[in-house]
């Protein structure tokens, strides 16, 4: 019976509903009720679930981040807490130093004993009401912090007790990551243990800021607040005075009555409307009573406020080493506090005000958390190579006057522009910049401005990768003939072109530009050269310039920065790996942790053989080629001395980079030509600029003769070739055919250098570039049945005439030291 029951019951069950009728709408709506009701329960089961998972996750995460802290003892939080002075300081090498950070914060430390009781009691019922009783955080911060992270809602967590203000000042960054807040949180609970209340609230009130003066200035810390906005001492501060002060931290720079140049804003109203708010606060909390509340309410704050005074700016050191130092140190911490946050440097640079405003919080950390900033700046090498800027900078040209009108004021002024100059000296093996020039006047650093480099850059764009790819040796013969490339025509310095094949080593030696041009064409159907570029650290070229043959004498929408052109060129030096110069070593917090430390990433670019063979043509440059005045002036071994020199259109910009196998140097001359000028420099100018040069490694050298390394011969590689060719073809002697008949090639040879690779036999068309007429004129003179080579003028139909022509055309004359008698090298 029962059985039957139960079936039939659970027949029961699987009948459909009767059929919707006003008499069974009631069942239907308690089936949806039911229905709804179940989901209600599995909704709120699973997000409890969910969020109990998900609090786990984060509680577990936060519990990672603890367990990982190094946490402080409590003599490195004393020593923290201690360094009130929070202004960074810079150093040169050796940890001699330079100065601190300038700013225009100002900050007077006091006692608990010296700040009025209404400013405590202020402090404390604005920003931390529960501060005497909590253990340096409350519960209700973790949980939103955790909130937060879990549904990404809010943009920052908020809730921090002065405990965690404290640490968050003096210990942390203004990050708002759940990883910064776990560790805050951490860090104030230990801050707590160790320290009573009253040295809490006391640190507080000395590292706080709050907004400027009436001079204008930047001000932190009650007593400094005290006295640069009503005039009193701390301790003397009515409670009207004080609710005004304690309502400034949460937004300084709204609050603050006083603009940037001391004067007043014209609205006071956010600043006083937030001092009512700090006065209801303390009312609510019962710590002033109702007629202390309505005396403090109606207290002309107007009238107290001090009148305007002068408004005060900070001084800013002139001296080129203290502003490289501090900038690049900005850069670095700006990366740091970006790279905490999810960014790349890449993010960085695509988004300016994204950069901008990492920057601008890193500027911050560098005035108030007291960082030792150690750069790799030599200070005898730095001041030697200042006193031969003194000493010298009077002969590199003219100075030029000119009259400016100033758009905002409408009035004139006189600008002087004089040459300019950016010189970068860097151990070849770190990439270290043990000293530099920034400039002869003014404030900018040449040594970061981007100018075209002229023929100093064919040594990496263009000779380096056609060893680099079995393009050249160092004696493979070149074309010098008369030139037209889709419109492009280039000619050598003097508008001379040499109607003859010239080998590498002469090539580059003298600077020649037209197979210079050859070559790179050559190059540029084969070889990425964009890819060895950056691989050097030079960025700044675009594609355009790679495509255009006259990047080959330095034609560049940009240029080049003297860095840049420093590093590049100091690859051969050390074997052909490249590593990106650099001013920082480490930076050092007040607790004596390295937050930044330098390292090497050393990038392949070229084989050693190539190395090799780049460096010993180079040396030519300086015994017997365009550089001969830097090599003929320096008093120490040139034995392993190379360089190369660079000129671009109508001498514009002077160039010569030089190497040791132990340093390399990078100089560079030219005129701002500010405000559309377009002055120049002179012919002999280049001849200057080795000199200078050459007075600024002699100045070095003193201090640091190690370091040049003028001794150390490069070892040659296994990888170089070296091979007897003939001296007028660059290939070895032997069977030639030339127009179906077969000649037995002999005569004098010469060594040529090869990247791992051996030339063949002298073919009918052995160099790079030239025409079929070059050749046959060639081997019609070989023979004795054609005319001799002779250099001849280029017409004006031969003269650069596309419109690129002008921007990417150098014009490089021989050193007055050279011999009169040689072939003049470049235009």
């Amino acid at each position: 019976m029962t059985k039957n029951r139960r079936a039939g019951s659970q027949q029961s069950k699987r009948e459909p509903l009767p059929k919707l009728t006003r008499q069974t709408w009631p069942l239907y709506l308690q089936t949806a009720l039911r229905t709804i009701k179940s989901l209600i329960y599995y909704g709120v089961g699973f997000a409890i679930i969910a969020g109990a998972f998900g609090i786990g996750l984060l509680g577990g995460y936060f519990a990672s981040i603890v367990d990982n802290t190094t946490v402080p003892a409590k003599a490195v939080m004393t020593r923290t807490l201690n360094n009130v002075e929070t202004s960074t300081r810079l150093y040169y090498a050796n940890n001699v130093e330079i100065g601190p950070v300038k700013s225009d914060l100002l900050r007077d430390t006091t006692t608990l004993e010296n700040v009025s009781p209404w400013l405590q009691k202020a402090i404390v019922s604005t920003e931390d009401e529960d501060f005497w009783t909590n253990k340096g955080v409350v519960p209700k911060a973790l949980v939103r912090a955790v909130i937060t992270e879990l549904t990404g809602l809010g943009g920052q967590t908020g809730g921090s007790t002065l405990t965690q203000q404290v640490v968050k000042l003096q210990f942390l960054n203004s990050q708002t990551t759940f990883k910064r807040k776990a560790t805050e949180i951490m860090l104030a609970l230990r801050l707590n243990k160790y320290y009573s209340k009253q040295q809490i609230l006391e640190e507080y009130l000395n590292i706080i800021t709050l907004g400027r003066n009436h001079n204008g200035q930047n001000i932190a810390g009650v007593q400094t607040a005290a006295q640069g906005l009503f005039g009193k001492n701390a301790k003397d501060l009515n409670l009207a005075e004080s609710a005004f002060i304690a309502g400034l931290p949460q937004s300084p720079s709204a609050y603050t009555p006083y603009t940037n140049t001391g004067a007043f804003k014209h609205d006071l109203n956010p600043g006083l409307n937030r001092q009512k708010t700090v006065l209801f606060r303390m009312y609510r909390a019962g710590t002033i009573t109702d007629k202390q509340y309505q005396e403090a309410r109606t207290f002309d704050l107007k009238a107290a406020f001090l009148k305007p005074g002068n408004a005060s700016t900070a001084n800013q050191s002139s001296g080129y080493v203290y502003n490289t130092v501090e900038a690049e140190a900005q850069t670095i911490l700006g990366r740091q506090l970006a790279k905490a946050d999810g960014h790349t440097t890449t993010d960085l640079n695509k988004n300016a005000a994204l950069k901008a405003t990492y920057e601008k919080e890193a500027s911050q950390q560098l005035t108030t958390r007291g960082y030792r900033v150690h750069s790799t700046i030599n200070k005898q090498v730095y001041d030697a190579m200042q006193g031969v800027v003194e000493q010298y900078r009077g002969s590199f040209g003219a100075t030029y006057t000119s009259v400016v009108r100033n758009p905002t004021t409408g009035g004139y002024s006189q600008v002087r522009q004089p040459v300019q100059n950016g010189t970068v000296l860097l151990d070849n093996q770190t990439g270290a910049i043990l000293g530099f020039v920034g400039g002869t006047a003014g404030e900018v650093n040449h040594i970061y401005t981007k100018r075209s480099p002229g023929s100093s850059i064919k040594p990496t764009v263009v000779y380096g990768p056609a060893i680099e790819n079995h393009l050249i040796g160092s004696k493979t013969m070149i074309a010098d003939f008369k030139t037209n490339f889709s419109g492009y025509s280039v000619t050598d310095y003097g508008g001379v072109i040499l109607n003859k094949f010239v080998d590498a080593t002469t090539a580059l030696k003298n600077s020649y530009n037209i197979p210079a041009v050859n070559l790179y064409n050559e190059v540029m159907k084969k070889v990425n050269v964009k890819s060895y570029m950056q691989k050097m650290g030079v960025t700044s070229l675009t594609d355009d310039d790679y495509a255009n043959l006259g990047l080959a004498l330095g034609g560049a929408k940009y240029g080049e920065t003297v860095q840049e052109a420093a590093g590049a060129f100091a690859t051969f030096a050390r074997g052909g790996t490249s590593v990106t110069p650099y001013v920082i070593d480490k930076i050092v917090d007040p607790t004596g942790k390295v937050v930044y430390q330098h390292k090497q990433q050393p990038r392949q670019v070229f084989s050693k053989a190539t190395s090799y063979i780049i460096s010993q043509m180079l040396h030519q440059t300086v015994t017997s080629g365009t550089g001969i005045t830097a090599g003929s002036n320096v008093a120490f071994n040139a034995t392993n001395l190379f360089g190369k020199t660079g000129t671009s259109n109508d001498y514009k910009d002077l160039w010569f980079i030089g190497s040791t196998p132990g340093i390399t140097m990078a100089s560079w001359m030219g005129y701002d030509n500010e405000n559309g000028a377009n002055h120049v420099m002179n012919s002999n100018s280049s001849a200057i600029n080795q000199r200078y040069w050459a007075a600024l490694a002699n100045a070095a050298y003193r201090y640091i003769p190690q370091q040049f390394k003028v001794n150390d011969a490069m070892t040659e590689p296994s990888g170089v070739r070296a091979v007897a060719v003939n001296s007028r073809t660059g290939e070895k002697n032997g069977k030639v055919t030339i127009g179906g008949s077969t000649i037995n090639l002999s005569g004098a040879t010469t060594t040529s250098l090869y990247n791992n690779y051996t030339p063949g036999v002298t073919q009918a068309q052995f160099g790079i570039g030239g025409t079929a007429k070059n050749y046959a004129d060639f081997w019609a003179g070989l023979s004795g049945t054609g005319k001799a080579d002779k250099p001849t003028a280029a017409g004006s139909s031969s003269s650069s005439s596309a419109s690129s022509a002008s921007s990417s055309s150098s014009s490089e004359a021989r050193s007055s030291a050279a011999s009169s008698s040689a072939p003049p090298a470049e235009k």
